[in-house]
């Protein structure tokens, strides 16, 4: 018997399973999301298919472009909106609703410090995050991380407001983004 088909060989030597409330999400560019995040998504990622026609079955090969989900993250609001506001902000200096002014002085605000090893930053580098999924072992260490390159929100939900509420439900508000690519790195 082969050492890939015995079944000694083939027993998971890590017995600890994965629990959903044990994790760590930062986006750089929005520190204040960071300690009141309540749910982050591991992105799906579905690859393509070509179909080839033929009298009898239509024959599926595999494609060669990948398609990934969007990071949808959720969060309990500060009292006074502080983690809203930045996100708001930012959907706004992407978008500049109002003027063209919106968008540069936006550009102006946020632009990030030097990438490590130097280089100059691009002009729209404000505009974009980079952000991180970490995966906490049972003692709350960190055994995976997800990076995310280049995120950028495309949607934040709004806050109801109302007097009918008989127990204090604090608010939370989700955000959309799209990005250009993660990768999975075990620690």
């Amino acid at each position: 018997m082969t050492t890939e088909t015995s079944p000694l060989n083939r027993q998971p030597t890590k017995l600890d399973y994965n629990s959903p409330t044990q994790f760590r999400f930062m986006i750089n560019q929005l520190p204040k999301v960071q300690f009141f995040t309540t749910a982050a998504n591991i992105p799906d990622i579905s690859l393509g298919e070509v179909v080839i026609p033929t009298p009898f079955k239509q024959i599926p090969i595999l494609g060669d472009q990948l398609t990934f989900g969007n990071l949808d993250v959720s969060f309990i609001v500060d009292e006074y909106l502080e983690n809203y506001i930045s996100i708001h902000d930012w959907l706004l200096g992407i978008g500049f609703p109002k003027s063209k002014s919106q968008f540069s002085t936006f550009r102006d605000t946020t632009t990030n410090s030097p990438p490590v090893g130097g280089g100059n930053i691009t002009s729209d580098r404000g505009m974009y995050s980079d952000a991180t999924l970490s995966i906490l072992s049972n003692k709350n260490n960190p055994v995976v991380e997800v990076r995310f390159s280049d995120i950028f929100p495309v949607a934040l939900s709004g806050l109801s407001f109302s007097q009918d509420a008989t127990d204090v439900t604090y608010q939370t508000a989700q955000i959309v983004f799209k990005y250009k690519l993660y990768e999975i790195v075990t620690l």
